[in-house]
């Protein structure tokens, strides 16, 4: 079953390549507390295996990922 996520925070990544988006998430989850959600959208095609492998690899827990034409919507919550 789907769970709609309401995240705590948006970080607008359109227009922005690697690593950007992988910088701008990383300052992003620094700042929250545990159990919080972080909204990411990016445009970049290597976003979506690089935001699996970032999250992969810190153990934060990747909620949901949604393509609609060129945009990439992710959902990540700070588990760490």
């Amino acid at each position: 079953m789907s769970k709609d996520w309401n995240p705590n925070q948006t970080v607008d990544c359109i227009g922005l390549y690697c690593p950007m988006p992988i910088l701008k998430i990383r300052e992003a989850l620094n700042k929250m507390d545990v159990g919080q959600v972080v909204e990411l959208v990016a445009d970049d095609p290597a976003a979506e295996e690089d935001i699996k492998y970032f999250t992969k690899t810190t153990s934060q827990e990747l909620l949901k990922i949604e393509k609609e034409g060129d945009q990439i919507r992710f959902l990540i919550k700070k588990v760490k």
